[in-house]
This record gives C-alpha cells, structure tokens and sequence, in this order.
C-alpha cells in the first residue's frame, strides 16, 4: 500500500468509520479503513439509535438485518426513587415522520457485526485490521497515514486525497490537527449492567430513567432476552464493589421483583465516565474528524452514537461531490458549520435530562415532582423525543433560509409512503431532489433528470402534501442526505441550485 494514492482514508472502523465508508461506496469514491482491532469490539455500549438514524441505516442497505436484532421502545419515562412515574414521552413504535420506530434499541457489537458484513457488497471499500496508526502528514496535494501492522511489525503508509478521523474519544487525529475537546461543563461516573435472562420481567417497554440524586438510574429491555441497567456511582464506589449478580442484586431488584439471582446472567459490569465535550475544530484542511473524536454526548437521550452517523451522512456526499468534480472544495467548510451547533444542541438537552435526573438533594425531588410534568414544554424536547425531528441545521453555503421569513431549510425532510407505495427515500436514493406541489414544465423535468435529480410531485390529501403545506412552501430542493436546502414558489428558481453533472 506504500505510495498508492486512494481517494479517502478512515481512521476507525466503528459504527461511524463503517457508516462513511459505506456511503461513499455508494456515490462511487473508493476508500481504506484502517482498524487496530481485528474484528468487532466484543463489549456492549450504545444501546439507541431514533428513527432518523434509522433511515440512515436503510441507506446503507442494512435495515431488515438491523430489525432482526433491535427491538422499539414505547418511549421515555422519568419516575422518583420510589418508581412513581413524573413525567412520560410516548412514541408509537410503528414508526412517525421517519417511516420507522423513532425509539430502537439494540446491542452494538450485532450492529457492528452487520455493517463489517455489509462491506462484502461494496468493493470500493478496504479494511485493514491489526494495524496501529501513527501520525498523518500533510504532503502538497494530499495526506500520507503511517500505521503499523500488528501483527508483522511491518511500517507502512498510504497516502489520501482526504482522512476521516473516527478514532473515538481519544482520537490521534484529532491530535493531529491540533484540535481539543472544550469541557462543556458534565462529568458523572456511571456503572454501566448488561444482563441476560430468560425470565419476563414484566416492565413497561420503554426508556426508564429514575430521578434521584442519591441513586440516578436507567433501566431499559435492548433484546429479547438483554437488559441494561446504568447506575450513578456515589463518591468512593467503583464497578469492582460490584463483580456479581449478588452485589448487584439489591441495585436492580425494583425491576426484577421475584426473578430469581440465579436466573439473571451477568453480561458485563463496567465503569463508565459521562461527558459533555465539543472540538473546538473539526477540520484541518483535507482532514476532519467525526463521532466521538469531535464531541461526547451523555447517554440521556440516547444521541451518542446516532450523532456520529449524522456527522457521516453530512460529509460523505460533499466530498463525494468534490471528487467528482460536481462541487467546490468550500463547501466541505459547511460540515463543521452544520454539525457542530447540531451536536451542541443535542448535547445540551441530554445535559438537561441528566441533571433533572441527578441534581438538588431532597428539594430537588421535590421540585421535580412540580416541575417534571411540564417538561414537555422545553424548546426542543418534545420534538426530540416524540416526533422524531431533531434541531434543524443552521446556515450555511448548502442551507439557504429566506432573509424574511421561516423556512423549512435545514430541516430533515420527512419519509412518507408516496402513491407508488415507496418510502420517499427509497425513491429519492442519496440524490438532489425537488418535491414540488406544482407541475413543472417539459424543459424543468428534462433539466432536472440531465442534472441526476429526483423529482417528486405532490397531491392533495398525500402525507408530503400536507407537510409543504406545513412549510408555507410550493417547492423544496432536497440534499442527499435528506436535509432541505431551500425553497421557492417554482420550480425554475430551484433547478438553478442542482449541481452540474459529473465530468466525464
């Protein structure tokens, strides 16, 4: 591999790594992932992933394999120590404005093990296991990655128009580019139970978060037979005063009522560290980091690893417009410009959930049990947790609002079955696309399908009607990766906007 040049490199074969280089495999752009380890890391971790997510999963090709191990939750419940319930955000796991269950739980090693497997119908993408990356290196017109086997020993180099670091917390390309993580002010130690059991626990089907500064907890069924439970540690506690079910016992007994000790098999127990931490620069140049390298989340809505899919959907169609020659280079400025307020957003309200769980002793449960039911009025929330619509992108060279007016530019556009019976992103497929309530002319149609754009027309009494009803919009131009660029009264004002074809 020394001296070749390829087209993207990707530090990381996470859920992230994987998900960017199947999307790239997808627009045609070839890429190397290089991975310390030599399969899928066997622990369990993120245990979520909402309805958006979701789709992004079916856009790799993955989505029955992923249904066959995941299993929708009913929503989130916030209860006291004493398991009264305070508040609730209910979610119909038949699925909303996505198409799909917008609460789906599931154990990430299958997850992993489905994307690596996903790689076998893509040959544009290589994965290197057993190799130690270790440094990058700017050259005139590209990057060269030097990594070890670790097997061999041998030292070798591959060198990238573009590298993608989604190497995790603890980054080394972050490093690399000279960027660190700003501490935004959220730091509790957590132990973390995975459990299996035969026994039917009985327990509402959703997301249970218990409020109490004394014992915060989160309990919720990830699998047929696989719980997990997360329990805040009180100072002087780690995970090893709590090696087995019978120390842990006292812990999740309110969930398991009768069950038995010895019927519950203990999958792991770990100590983990909740962050709240945003980069301060995601891009160096032809470098850019992704997932956990650019921000860590607190598992409180279960944004975590959803996050760094979100980042891979925004930035792998631009530089594959880059590379074909179909866009400007500055244009991938708009990654971190989009993204990072996105995360901070989503940071922030996990940040709200775990300090209403955690925060103000005895007065503290008290003001909870006034203020909990009136959640559902926090800017954000609601649609977060029950419509399945995350914040909206903010402006960039690749959104454009209305200098007068709100418009539904930024915002991920639904996934209604149209008339022909397919999901809008089935019949979109990671293009350009206009969805008009108008009848464009024969020289707009012939301009849109020159251009590889998707048109979509809408009628009266259809879901996507209703939604540009919503919007106070005639036309909406569509991103590949499904967030709304702009709109217009016609159509011609939006095919000047879709990118020229490919050079030949």
């Amino acid at each position: 591999m020394n001296g070749e040049v390829v087209p993207i490199v990707i530090v990381g074969a996470g859920p992230t790594g994987l998900t960017a280089a199947t999307l790239l495999a997808g627009y045609g752009i070839e890429s190397v992932v290089l991975e310390r380890w030599e399969g899928v890391f066997p622990q369990p971790r993120a245990v979520h992933l909402d309805g958006e997510i979701r789709r992004i999963l079916a856009r790799l090709g993955v989505g029955a394999d992923f249904d066959a191990i995941t299993r929708p939750a009913l929503g989130l419940r916030l209860v006291d120590r004493k398991m009264r319930m305070l508040a609730q955000f209910d979610r119909d796991p038949a699925g909303g404005r996505n198409g799909y269950p917008e609460a789906n739980l599931f154990d990430q090693p299958e997850l992993e093990a489905i994307l690596r497997a996903n790689l076998v119908r893509h040959p544009q993408v290589r994965l290197r296991g057993n190799v130690e990356v270790g440094r990058l290196v700017e050259e005139a017109d590209c990057v060269r990655v030097d990594f070890t086997d670790r097997i061999t020993g041998a030292v070798e180099a591959v060198r990238a128009r573009y590298v993608l670091g989604c190497d995790g917390a603890n980054s080394l390309v972050r490093t690399a580019i000279g960027a660190h993580m700003r501490d935004l002010k959220f730091e509790q130690r957590w132990l973390v139970v995975d459990i299996t059991t035969a026994a039917e626990l009985d327990q509402w089907e959703g997301v249970h978060q218990v409020c109490d500064p004394v014992r915060a907890a989160t309990y919720m069924r990830i699998g047929k037979t696989r719980y997990r439970w997360e329990f805040r540690l009180r100072p002087g506690e780690t995970a090893a005063d709590y090696p087995d079910i019978a120390r842990l016992h006292p812990l999740i007994r309110p969930w398991t009522a009768d069950t038995a000790a010895e019927d519950l098999e203990l999958v792991r127990v770990a100590e983990y560290t909740f962050r709240a931490q945003l980069a301060d620069r995601w891009r160096q140049r032809r470098i850019f980091i992704l997932g956990d390298a650019a921000h860590l989340t607190p598992p409180f809505i279960g944004q975590g690893m959803g996050a760094g899919l979100r980042d891979a959907a925004n930035l792998t169609w631009k530089l594959a417009g880059v590379l074909h020659g179909e866009l400007s280079d500055s244009v991938l400025d708009s990654y971190e410009s989009e993204r990072k307020p996105h995360a901070r957003a989503m940071i922030r309200l996990a940040k709200l959930i775990g300090t209403t769980m955690t925060d103000g002793g005895e007065f503290g449960n008290r003001l909870r049990r006034l203020l909990a039911p009136h959640l559902h009025r926090v800017p954000g929330l609601t649609g977060l947790v029950t419509s399945g619509e995350s914040p909206r992108l903010h402006r960039s060279e690749l959104i454009a609002p209305h200098r007068l007016y709100r418009t539904p530019a930024g915002r991920f556009v639904p996934n209604p079955t149209l008339e022909n019976g397919r999901r809008l992103d089935d019949h979109i497929a990671d293009r350009f696309a206009i969805i008009t309530s108008t009848i464009p002319s024969p020289q707009h149609r012939a301009l849109i399908e020159q251009r590889g754009a998707a048109l979509v027309i809408t009628h009266p009494g259809t879901d996507l009607h209703r939604w540009l009803r919503r919007m106070h919009s005639r036309a909406v131009l569509i991103r590949p990766d499904g967030t709304v660029l702009g709109n217009a009264r016609t159509v011609s004002a939006l095919c000047t906007a879709l990118p020229l074809p490919r050079r030949q």
